[in-house]
Order: C-alpha cells, then structure tokens, then sequence
C-alpha cells in the first residue's frame, strides 16, 4: 500500500496509507462516534466541505449496501480511519469500504491513530486539513491546510440542494407509522392524507422516507424556493431539513420562513432548526468540534425523559437569555410570532436541541429522529408533527 499524509492547519502531521481514491483532498477535519453507519454518513450532504474521522477502530466490516444511500452520492470531502476492512461479510454488501471511496472519488486514510487525532480535535477544535497520496512533503500539506477557507459565512447549501422540484414516493418499507399501518416493500401508501413540502437544504433520503411511512405525500423543493412558490403548492405542512455549513451562509431561505412561518405546521430539523432559529431571530454560533454521531444524550424539558439521539452538526441556536420561566415552569421567549418555548437540551454541553411554539404549529431539533445512522428513541417527533398537521387541518 501506497503512503498517505493529513496535515492539519496547526502544523500537526499523520502518516498513514492511502484509501480510496488516489488524489488530494481539503476539507475541514470533524470526528464521528458512531460505531456503524459509515455509508450513510459519507452520503449525508450535511458533510460537504468535511473530512470525517471515525472514532471506531475497524470500519468497513459489513461493506456498502446499495440501499444505504443517503442521497445521490457522497459528499464527505475525506475518509478517515484506523483500519479498514478489505473483506467486508454481509450478505447485503455488493463492494468493500476502500472500493466504494475508489467509485466515489473519494480520497483516504487509514493506519493513524484516530484516538490520538480524535483528543487533538476535542481539545484544540475541528480545523481546515489537507489529505494527499501524492504530495508527501509535510511542510507543503501544512501551507496547503492553511489556506484552506473556513465554513463560517460560506454558502454550503447550493451545493447539495435539488435543482428541481419533485415528488418523492418511497418508503422505507420497515417503519410503522402513527396510525399502526406500514408501508411494504418501499413502496408508497396510496393513503395519502397529508401532502408535506420539503425544503432541500441537504435532505437525507430517509427523511422523506420516513414521511412517506407515515401517509404523506411529499413534494421536495429547493433551497431558494420563495414562499409564494409554497404558498401556491398549498401543502398541510412544511419541513425544513438537514444541511451544511453554517446557517449564515444559507441566510437567503430566512425571509421565505419567516413569511411561512404559522402558515401550517412546520418542522425543522438539523440546519432546517438553525434557520428557524435565525427566521425567530435566535443568533448562531460555531460550536468547538460540533455534535457528529449516533449516541448523544438529549432531555425532553416537557417530560424529563432522555433519548439517545444521531447529530451532524458544527453550529447551534443560541438559547434566549431573555427567556421567562411561565407558571408550568417551562422557559417561555416572546417573538414576532408569538411565544415559542425550549423543548430540548444536550446533555454533554447543555446546547439547545429544540424549539416548539407555544401558538403557532411550530416544531423543530438540532439531532436527526430519521435517525440513519443511529436510534430511534426520537421517531415519535414524525407522530407529533402528523398530529400538528391534523389538528391544524381540523
């Protein structure tokens, strides 16, 4: 095998072996804690302009399933990885790990110590690197790594949304929606009571999976869509999805929320909660190494109960300092649309993870409940925005 380098901008150096796809390669160096999901989570546009470490030592046992995709190709700019698995064992696998990255154009490393890279990152920051098989000199990957250019303010969005609109029709084919129904075989319900706009910031596919399970039909929209194209389409409800990058950088869908904002029942998720955020005017900020990876404890302030929650994010919605306990003894902050209240909270740095307006069919979370990869301790909040849209509608 063939030598590799990843030079951070801090000047800190691995030597390694070379992985995927033969080239070089920038990207800003986050780590992941999930111990599965690799696939997904190189498919997931929420990690364009990123290269992913995984913190778990052998990657790739299980190999790529062509049904795991999470979009239309990968979008992690970079794999990183202790050891990767050259013969993968599932019964589901048509091609191994380090083929995969190859067909994806997908540059690699593997045989660093990914504990050692993975305490840098949580002590000093995630930060800009360079990935090369065929420039070795150190020196010269550091300089490049250097003028690589921060996510902070860049538009990240109108690289991974649709150019489109469309409808999307399939199911996961496993998961039981509210009513007790499923879908079988991916395929759709010909129920199809609600009808969902989805703004494509960077949706994963199994957002709109799980939508189709739950008799939805779903229209996919771009990123600039302006309200008046969705106030003409006239759906039960919105969802504002995943994403990349920072809010600021996509601060051109704000105006278009605000304008839709208690229209009908909204849900945000990820990126689509920052938005909102900002649309509340709730500011942003970059987190030190951000949230990446299937088991993250978060408390539901309204029942005290804790789920284990999937994240993929960099940035999080400041929470209000000008938010008033009310007599239930919920913090309640007032905004143009009303109050809105605090629904969720991590609990490894206590960031705000969720919002619910307390008047309007708002709802909205940091963490991912499709949840892929990861549990699904936070399904239910499909449930409760079927409910928001029923209730609406009544």
């Amino acid at each position: 095998m063939s030598k590799a380098i990843l030079a951070l901008a801090d000047g800190t150096i691995f030597e390694g072996r070379a992985l995927g796809f033969t080239g070089e390669s920038s990207g800003e160096v986050v780590f992941n804690t999930a111990m599965t999901g690799y696939q997904e989570i190189l498919t997931d546009p929420s990690y364009k302009g990123q290269f992913v470490v995984m913190t778990c030592s052998h990657i790739g046992n299980y190999g790529v399933a062509r049904q795991d995709h999470e979009s239309r190709h990968t979008w992690a700019e970079g794999f990183i990885v202790n050891e990767a698995s050259r013969r993968p064992s599932n019964w589901r696998s048509h091609q191994s790990l380090h083929e995969y990255l190859q067909q994806q154009g997908v540059v690699g490393i593997e045989g660093i110590d990914t504990r050692y890279l993975t305490r840098h990152l949580r002590d000093h920051g995630a930060q800009p690197g360079v990935m090369s098989h065929v420039d070795l000199d150190a020196a010269s990957l550091v300089k490049k790594a250097q003028a690589v250019p921060s996510t902070t303010g860049r538009d990240m969005v109108s690289a991974v949304t649709c150019s489109a609109s469309y409808a999307w029709e399939e199911g996961s084919g496993e998961w039981t929606p509210p009513n007790g129904s499923s879908s079988t075989n991916g395929k759709a319900s010909t129920s199809k009571p609600y009808h969902v706009v989805v703004y494509d910031f960077g949706v994963k596919l199994n957002i709109l999976r799980r939508l189709v399970d739950c008799q939805c039909k779903v229209t996919v929209v771009p990123a600039s869509t302006t309200a008046k194209t969705v106030r003409e389409i006239n759906p039960d409800g919105l969802v504002l999805s995943n994403g990349p990058g920072d809010p600021q950088g996509a601060s051109y869908a704000v105006p278009h929320i605000q304008d839709l904002l208690g229209w009908k029942p909204t849900l945000g998720i990820c990126l689509g909660h920052q938005l909102l955020g900002l649309s509340l005017g709730l500011p942003t900020y970059k987190l030190k190494f951000g949230h990446h990876g299937a088991n993250h404890p978060v408390m539901d302030l309204r029942s005290r109960k804790v789920e284990i929650t999937s994240q993929n994010h960099n940035y999080a919605v400041t929470m209000p300092e000008t938010a008033q306990h009310s007599e239930q003894g919920k913090p309640i902050f007032e905004t143009e649309w009303g109050p809105f209240t605090p629904t969720h909270v991590s609990l490894n740095d206590d960031c705000l993870e969720g919002l619910v307006g307390c008047e309007k069919p708002v709802l909205s979370v940091q963490y991912h409940p499709e949840a892929s990869p990861g549990p699904h301790d936070s399904s239910y909040l499909f449930n409760q925005f079927i409910g928001m849209m029923e209730q609406h509608r009544g």
